[in-house]
C-alpha cells in the first residue's frame, strides 16, 4: 500500500471536537474516543500540497465554486467510481450537508408537514428536524441479527402523511449500502404520495463489496443529493460541501436561499481546492482507505468473537464503524458508558440514535490498528468491572 494508515497521529491541543472536547459528551476529559465521524489518518498528501502552494500565496480572498474546475471534478467523480452520469447544472455549494438538508426541507414542505426517516439515524438529524417546524415521524428499520432492512408495511403507512423522506445512504450508524431494487421501491413509493426525497450521500465512498448507487441514477425527479469529500478525505475542518439539485426551479431557489437570504455563497477557497484534488488525484487512497478499513473491522469482529462472545457486531457494507449489539448483556447503555469512562475509553452508544439503537455501541475504527486494540482492552474492562458489579 501506497499509504500508512497505521502512522499515529497526535490530535490533541488542535481544537479537535473527538479529542480535545470529548468531555461535552462523556462528561470527564482524557478519555481516549471513537466518538465522532472524522478518522484520525492525514489527509491524502495530494491535497496537503494543494494546500501549501495556495497557503503560500499570501492573499486570502473572497473566493467562487461556480467554476468548471469545481463541477467538472464533481462529474469526473461520479462517472469514474460510480459508473454514472450527473448534469453539472445540479451542482451547488453549500456549507455543510446538514445546512443543504435543512434548506431542502424547508424549500419543499410547509412548517407542521412530515418528514419520514428511518431509525437508527444519524442524531444530526434529530436536532435538525426539531429546529425545522415540522413534524418528525420515524420508521424503524427492521432489525436482523444486526442487519437491516426496510419496514415496508411501516414505511407505506406513515410515508403517505409526509412530504419528505430524508435518507441516508449508506446508512449511519448501521452500515446499511441501500441497493438499486431498494432504492427503486423507496422513490416509487414516494413519487405515488407525491414525496420529495432527500438523501445524504456524505459516506458514499465507503462501500464494501457492494456499489453505491446514487438515487439521481434512478430518477431526477422531486430527488435531490446533499454530500461532500471532506467525510472520505477527512477535510471536513476545511468547510465545505455540494448539493446535486436536478430539477431546475428548486435548484435556482436553492442558489436564493444561500446566496441572498443567507449570504453563504463564497466558499472557504480551502473546501473548494481539496474537493478539485480530491476527486481528480486521490481515487487510489479511498481503495487503500477501504481496504483498511475493512481489516479493522475484521478485527474488531474477531476479538469479540474470542474475548467477548456475548457482544454481536454484524460486518457492515459501508461506513467505518462497527456497530456492536450488547443486548446479552442485559444492562443498559447508561450503565454501560458509566463503566467505559471508568475505563478511560469514549463509544458512542447506541440511544443516540434512536430507541432502536439502545443496545448498540457505535465504536468508529477509522483509525490506526494500535488505537482499536487499546480501546476493546478498555471496553472488555469495562465490561468485566460490570460483571463482577452484578456478581
Amino acid at each position: 500500500m501506497r499509504v500508512d494508515f497505521n502512522g499515529v497521529i497526535d490530535r490533541t491541543n488542535t481544537y479537535c471536537t473527538q479529542w480535545d472536547y470529548v468531555e461535552d459528551r462523556f462528561g470527564q476529559p482524557g478519555l481516549l474516543p471513537f466518538t465522532i465521524s472524522d478518522m484520525d489518518f492525514a489527509s491524502p498528501i495530494e491535497i496537503q500540497e494543494t494546500l501549501k502552494a495556495r497557503i503560500a500565496h499570501p492573499v486570502y480572498g473572497y473566493s467562487r465554486w461556480n467554476h468548471n474546475d469545481y463541477k467538472q471534478a464533481i462529474c469526473h467523480w461520479y462517472e469514474s467510481r460510480f459508473s454514472t452520469q450527473i448534469s453539472d447544472k445540479w451542482i451547488a455549494y453549500s456549507p455543510s450537508v446538514i445546512y443543504s438538508i435543512a434548506t431542502l426541507i424547508s424549500l419543499t414542505s410547509e412548517p407542521g408537514d412530515g418528514v419520514l426517516l428511518f431509525t437508527p439515524a444519524y442524531d444530526g438529524f434529530f436536532g435538525c428536524l426539531e429546529h425545522s417546524g415540522r413534524e418528525m415521524v420515524t420508521s424503524e428499520l427492521l432489525d436482523d441479527d444486526g442487519y437491516f432492512e426496510i419496514n415496508k408495511a411501516d414505511f407505506e403507512a406513515k410515508v403517505a402523511r409526509c412530504r419528505v423522506l430524508l435518507l441516508c445512504n449508506p446508512h449511519n450508524p448501521v452500515g446499511r449500502v441501500w441497493q438499486k431494487n431498494e432504492l427503486a421501491y423507496l422513490l416509487d413509493v414516494c413519487r405515488r404520495h407525491d414525496v420529495f426525497v432527500i438523501s445524504d450521500d456524505i459516506h458514499m465512498d465507503i462501500c464494501f463489496g457492494l456499489s453505491y448507487c446514487p438515487i439521481t441514477s434512478l430518477s431526477t425527479h422531486r430527488v435531490a443529493i446533499c454530500t461532500s469529500a471532506s467525510k472520505s478525505f477527512n477535510t471536513p475542518a476545511l468547510g465545505g460541501s455540494y448539493v446535486l439539485i436536478p430539477e431546475k426551479d428548486l435548484y435556482q431557489r436553492f442558489l436564493q436561499v444561500l446566496k441572498f437570504q443567507q449570504g453563504l455563497s463564497s466558499p472557504p477557497i480551502f473546501g473548494v481546492l481539496a474537493t478539485i484534488t480530491a476527486y481528480q488525484q486521490c481515487g487510489y487512497w479511498i481503495d487503500e482507505l477501504n481496504t483498511y478499513l475493512q481489516d479493522n473491522l475484521h478485527f474488531v469482529q474477531l476479538y469479540l468473537r474470542q474475548e467477548l462472545p456475548q457482544l454481536k457486531m454484524q460486518f457492515p457494507e459501508g461506513l467505518y464503524f462497527a456497530w456492536i449489539d450488547f443486548s446479552a448483556l442485559k444492562i443498559s447503555a447508561e450503565q454501560l458508558k458509566e463503566q467505559m469512562v471508568k475505563a478511560g475509553v469514549a463509544i458512542m452508544t447506541g440511544d443516540v440514535y434512536g430507541g432502536a439503537g439502545k443496545y448498540y455501541l457505535r465504536l468508529n475504527v477509522a483509525c490506526p490498528r494500535e488505537k482499536i486494540e487499546d480501546g476493546l482492552n478498555r471496553l472488555q474492562t469495562a465490561i468485566e468491572a460490570l460483571r463482577s458489579e452484578n456478581g
